[in-house]
């Protein structure tokens, strides 16, 4: 790419200071910083040993309760827009919920099907979240890229792709600030989901609605609700929706939430009996009485964006004051979430990720966010801002915008 030369040699003489100042910079995962987790610290001193009873009446140290606290359904079904007895709270990790939701249709099936998801495929809107991409592969699927729009998934090529064969199982989708780019899908590409013809009867979408109450915006854009979109387009059982409160409460000791149709929701009951007599339901208790009702979650979440906001506006100056109309690069500026997704030159992002690294700042490895670690263009870099403080984060940007360049000259 042909660049201005004194801009690319500025971009070279600071890379080789930074080198000097040995920094030791992460942006690699989108975890909560310390900060963030201080909010809900309060929650542990809610449940003491003369008070371990819910408002119901139930003695929360012991069995039972295998679908969740009857409060902390009553608590989290606006996370879904749902009623209460359409959702589990279980235990901490969403990602283990849809584990086990996918290997139980490897190894049973799912309601409305003809047996066994086993060799099946699976669509990855890309890019995407690696772990998902893992999820699926460890379990045997293959999995399937589709490309990202501002509004969601290609719905043309999602649609390609399900309606001839019978082995497209599934779609993954962070519908809500979507990994890594932050969009939110749009009334029409849910809709079009929920309808769409499927050659598989049993068709599923994973609905990963992980940072649904994550704005950084006083107006958030509304988010269609997939399960009442499916029943009213006739595909009841195409919706198994999943989330937790990782990124709002504890990230290591929250609950997780699952909501679906009556159908999934019996087959889900049938098999979570056989593995456990009931989750967590001191922790779920802690969760009820420190948030006690969807406004004080939606108050707690305002105390995160406040915390949050500062961080990924201090990326977005640094990369518009580097790199604005130099060609090198493309950035979101998401309403909400954990990420930033950068584009730069084509060929260049693991040249780029190479580079940082060298001078001391970590990147998700160039191609973590399509499936195999395959970007086709090899441009995609995802940008992690929650957990830095926003000093680290302007050295940290400053030498990825300079690394950006630099790799774009020589390519």
């Amino acid at each position: 790419m042909a660049l201005d030369a004194q801009l690319v040699e500025a971009a070279r003489q600071r890379l080789s200071a930074a080198r000097e100042r040995s920094l030791d910079l992460d942006m690699t995962r989108g975890k909560p910083s310390a900060h963030q987790l201080d909010l809900a610290l309060p929650m542990l001193d809610l449940v003491t040993a003369s008070d371990f009873t819910s408002a119901s009446g139930v003695d929360c140290r012991n069995y039972g309760g295998g679908s969740g606290l009857d409060e902390a359904r009553t608590l989290f079904a606006p996370y879904f827009d749902v009623a209460a007895e359409e959702i589990f709270v279980l235990g901490n990790s969403s990602l283990q919920l849809m584990y086990d939701v996918l290997l139980q249709a490897v190894l049973r099936g799912v309601p409305g099907g003809s047996g066994p998801w086993s060799g099946g495929k699976i669509l990855a809107p890309s890019p995407g979240y690696d772990r998902h991409f893992h999820l699926a592969d460890f379990l045997g699927f293959e999995v399937v890229p589709v490309p990202m729009t501002d509004h969601g998934p290609d719905m043309e090529a999602v649609a390609r792709l399900t309606a001839d064969d019978e082995s497209v199982r599934a779609i993954f989708c962070v519908p809500r600030y979507s990994n890594p780019t932050g969009c939110v899908y749009s009334e029409e590409t849910v809709r079009a989901l929920a309808a769409m013809k499927t050659a598989a009867p049993d068709f599923r979408i994973v609905w990963d609605n992980a940072y649904s109450v994550h704005h950084l915006v006083d107006e958030p854009v509304p988010l269609a609700n997939l399960l009442r979109e499916c029943e009213s387009a006739g595909h009841a059982d195409r919706a198994l929706m999943f989330g937790s409160t990782s990124k709002i409460s504890f990230a290591g000791a929250g609950v997780s939430l699952f909501s679906a149709s009556e159908a999934n929701r019996g087959w889900f009951a049938a098999h979570l009996t056989s593995q456990t007599i009931g989750p967590d339901k001191l922790n779920q208790l802690r969760h009820v009485r420190f948030f006690g009702d969807w406004e004080g979650v939606e108050s707690h979440m305002r105390k995160h964006a406040d915390l949050l906001r500062p961080k990924f506006a201090a990326v977005g100056e640094v990369l518009d004051e580097r790199l604005r109309d130099t060609g090198v690069a493309e950035w979101t500026k998401p309403e909400g979430g954990y990420f930033i997704s950068v584009d730069g030159a084509p060929g260049t992002a693991s040249k780029v990720a190479a580079m940082a690294r060298e001078i001391g700042v970590k990147l998700t490895p160039a191609g973590a966010t399509f499936p195999y670690g395959e970007d086709p263009e090899d441009r995609n870099l995802r940008v992690a801002p929650s957990f830095p403080s926003v000093d680290s984060l302007v050295q940290a940007t400053e030498v990825l915008s300079d690394c950006l360049l630099v790799a774009a000259a020589e390519a």
